[in-house]
């Protein structure tokens, strides 16, 4: 795996002086006509779509990697402080149409193109979503990275570089289908390998205690199982301002590719095993930890993306300080999104301390001065606890160096908290039998952060309340966002343009501008023209639907979207109940006055979530039975999108009337599809969770569908909860659970969805799904009644659009900037 390195004592310009590459349209063209038929080897008669986005790719990739080299420059020669992004997710999507965008290269590429008689359009739908995240943790790290490098901060995203991505999602027979998301079948052209800045990654073994020459007692880590994580770099544009930051993404392989004497001695398959091992650690995003295998294949990907990272990060310092750590405080930082990365406290310690002769106290200074930590739930199952002894088994020396912190921890808490033995026990990083790496993440770090208002006072008061006590410093909150650039300029460029005629296209770089828009609120002739570019938008998701579900939506109809993570907090099933409600109105003829409304959902449930999937087949049961029944017609249809990915997104958010925002008051950290679905002037309906509470406070009560129990009232509520009294007390909804129990949508499967019913009944039930029905249908109602006004729904869909300024990831990295990591934005010429 060790590449020759040729020794030299001072640089090669002579390598790199050379001319900039042409960006006009003839330019492009005569690149992609050299990389299609030289470097591809194609010819006249190739029609294969890959091989044409692919030339493109690399010629695109060419002007990035002109502008990465000076960025590195750059922050190099500045000697700038950098911050190192640790996220186990990256959902970045097509990367095509947004690096044109953010290179300003898309005119003069469709120019070129169209002289060589391609669209672009068709080369772009050529390029496969990267399978390197599944849902919002993911989405929301690709916005942070898009606005780093947009406001020119040294910022550096670390992660891993899946073979496959969490499954392809597949409907049959109403059912998920999981199947292999093999996304780099094809290679990815807009990654380079660098073997030479491979790191060694350590797993089980046992640790061994020896003085130095010093007489300093020190600890080996030994007889490890080793394997390598090699680097895979991304470029990251910034908006037109030639800059181009790095994700870099670690493969696992392992340190012997293959057992010659095992293989000639006949056993083929050990010959190959350590490979396979090594490679399974980064083949597949999120793996069923369902069993103990599963489960140490996560704290394997968790461990070997914090080891190869900080490895990496003081590999390129002692390049240039050696072994003088006096100023690595302040030139590095690490950002923890989540608790995924959190062993990276201990690691860090391990590095400092094992590696490079450093005492405890110097190590935990350091430590606690760079690392900064991100909650993004308060759900108990997301909070990453590992049993103390698949720990121990995998990486010893880590947890002796958590078994310490532990320990000074809980000194800590004995003076906070004199003789309260409980509150030990409650505040104790390691206890009863399992390590809670959420609580190292807290102690390790000088920062943690909530992602929305209301997010970041349920931990200071709740989760992490007893920390807050001790470090009320530490504790702050940073709202989420999204790059308005790929979920406005890229997804929505009619929109885009109809705004840019106003106010100009100052917004893609500040999004407070949008507020300008405000003054169009009561200009007939602009909301008309607002409304025919939805309807456009609209025709585009129309088209996904019936390509990807085979049902037709109306585009008169109200567009009614839930799209996200299939998970019972997030409360999809409270969605279908009041789909059947409405089908039971038509079918009792009770359509006066009615408003035709389309309904899609979309999301993946985690293979092992039982009633997820079976939240799913009922979605789909609901809507076999609907759009086939003729006494319905076009007044309601509903249709499950499979596969719910980023390049749908882009198709639906431009194209929802209604979003749908649900989850049970408390549950849901933040939230950004809600912010996409706004930026394109979708109207929110939603309980007061997450960022929907900062989404209602800017558009203004009166363009918010509001309903639903508090977090507060949901609380209150528990201990007399009674789901059975709502459901008899409610006619409409009692109508609604019989057809259910009835077996009205499984006629071929007599209890089919009888768990379904039970949990709604449940005084248990913590979504409190019956609490919320009756709220969410008379809400319902009134979106229903305010669509049958156009005029007046075009304006709550432009001020929607306007009072989305707040929610840019612009905005939220400022504040990161600001408050957390102190950097330098970084001009590059």
């Amino acid at each position: 795996m060790h590449q020759k390195i040729i020794k030299r004592s001072s640089p090669r310009p002579e390598l790199t002086d050379i001319p900039p590459l042409d960006m006009s349209a003839p330019g492009i063209k005569e690149d992609y006509r050299r990389y299609f038929n030289h470097t591809l080897g194609r010819d006249e008669f190739c029609t294969s779509v890959h091989y044409m986005y692919e030339a493109l790719a690399m010629v695109v990739r060419d002007r990035l990697l002109e502008r990465w080299k000076k960025t590195n420059s750059a922050y190099h020669n500045q000697d700038v402080k950098r911050v190192y992004y640790l996220s186990l997710e990256f959902l970045m999507g097509r990367a095509l149409s947004n690096a044109m965008l953010n290179l300003g290269l898309t005119d003069e590429a469709e120019q070129a193109l169209a002289g060589l008689g391609l669209v672009m359009e068709e080369l772009a739908d050529g390029e496969p979503d990267a399978g390197l995240g599944n849902g919002g943790l993911g989405r929301l790290a690709a916005c942070f990275l898009d606005s780093c490098a947009t406001l020119q901060l040294p910022v550096v995203g670390y992660g891993l570089r899946y073979e496959y991505g969490m499954f392809r999602q597949v409907i049959a027979g109403g059912k998920q289908v999981e199947e292999p998301d093999h996304w780099l079948v094809n290679g990815n052209p807009w990654e380079l390998e660098r073997p030479e800045l491979q790191r060694l990654v350590r797993f089980g073994g046992h640790t061994e205690y020896f003085k130095d020459a010093r007489g300093v007692e020190r600890v080996r880590w030994v007889d490890t199982d080793n394997v390598w994580a090699i680097p895979h770099d991304v470029p990251v544009p910034g908006y037109r301002n030639e800059t181009v930051n790095t994700l870099r993404l670690w493969k696992s392989s392992a340190t012997d590719e293959f057992d010659l004497r095992t293989f000639n001695a006949g056993s083929y398959t050990e010959a190959v095993s350590e490979k396979n091992a090594a490679e399974n650690i980064t083949l597949v995003l999120y793996p069923n930890d369902a069993s103990e295998n599963g489960k140490e294949l996560r704290l394997r990907q968790q461990y070997l993306l914090a080891s190869a990272s900080l490895q990496d990060v003081i590999g390129h310092w002692v390049r240039a300080h050696g072994d003088d750590f006096t100023d690595f405080a302040a030139k590095n930082g690490f950002q923890l999104n989540d608790t995924h990365p959190s062993v990276a406290v201990a690691e860090l310690m391990r590095l400092l301390m094992d590696e490079h002769g450093m005492g405890w106290n110097e190590a935990w200074a350091i430590t606690t001065r760079t690392m900064a930590y991100t909650n993004h739930t308060l759900l108990p199952e997301a909070l990453e606890r590992w049993s103390v002894d698949l720990f121990r088994a995998l990486l010893p020396r880590p947890l002796e160096i958590i078994e310490e912190i532990n320990r000074r921890h809980l000194i800590q808490v004995a003076a906070r908290w004199p003789g309260d033995v409980g509150m030990r026990h409650k505040l104790a990083i390691i206890a009863d039998g399992q390590v809670r790496m959420a609580y190292l993440a807290v102690v390790g770090s000088y920062s943690v952060n909530g992602v929305a208002e209301l997010h970041t006072n349920l931990l200071k008061s709740g989760l992490f309340g007893d920390f807050n006590a001790m470090w009320p410093e530490r504790f702050n909150n940073k709202t989420n966002g999204v790059t308005q650039r790929r979920w406005l300029a890229m997804c929505n460029p009619a929109l885009a343009a109809l705004i840019g005629e106003k106010i100009g296209d100052g917004w893609v770089t500040d999004l407070s501008e949008l507020s300008g828009l405000r003054a169009c609120a009561d200009d007939a002739d602009y909301l008309t023209r607002w409304h025919d570019v939805k309807q456009q938008n609209k025709q585009r998701l129309a088209k996904l639907v019936k390509q990807d579900c085979g049902v037709d939506f109306p585009l008169d109809s109200m567009f009614d979207v839930q799209v996200k993570r299939i998970h019972e907090y997030k409360r999809q099933l409270l969605n279908i109940l009041h789909v059947i409600h409405l089908y039971a109105r038509i079918k009792a003829g009770d359509t006066a006055n009615w408003t035709n409304r389309c309904v899609l959902i979309g999301g993946k449930a985690a293979p092992g979530y039982w009633m997820a999937k079976r939240i799913i087949k009922l979605a789909c049961a609901v809507a076999d039975v609907v759009n086939n029944d003729p006494d319905v017609g076009d007044r309601l249809k509903i249709a499950f999108l499979p596969n719910y990915r980023v390049s749908a997104m882009e198709i639906i958010a431009p194209g929802t009337d209604l979003s749908e925002q649900i989850s049970t008051a408390g549950k849901e950290a933040s939230g950004t599809g809600n912010m996409k679905f706004m930026m394109n002037g979708a109207i929110t309906i939603g309980t007061l969770d997450g960022a929907n509470i900062e989404i209602r406070e800017e558009a203004g009560a009166e363009n918010f569908f509001l309903f639903g129990l508090t977090e507060a009232e949901v609380e209150a509520l528990r201990p007399n909860y009674d789901p059975g009294a709502i459901v008899a007390g409610d006619p409409d909804l009692a109508r609604v659970v019989a057809l259910i129990e009835n077996d009205q949508f499984s006629p071929d499967y007599e209890g089919r969805f009888r768990a379904i019913v039970d949990s709604i009944r449940n005084p248990h039930d913590p979504w409190m799904t019956a609490a919320d029905f009756r709220g969410y249908v008379d809400a319902q109602q009134a979106a229903a009644e305010a669509y049958r006004n156009r005029a007046a729904w075009s304006r709550m869909s432009l001020i929607n659009t306007a009072s989305s300024g707040k929610f840019s990831t612009d905005r939220t990295m400022r504040e990161y900037n600001a408050d957390i990591w102190k950097l330098t934005p970084t001009p590059v010429r």
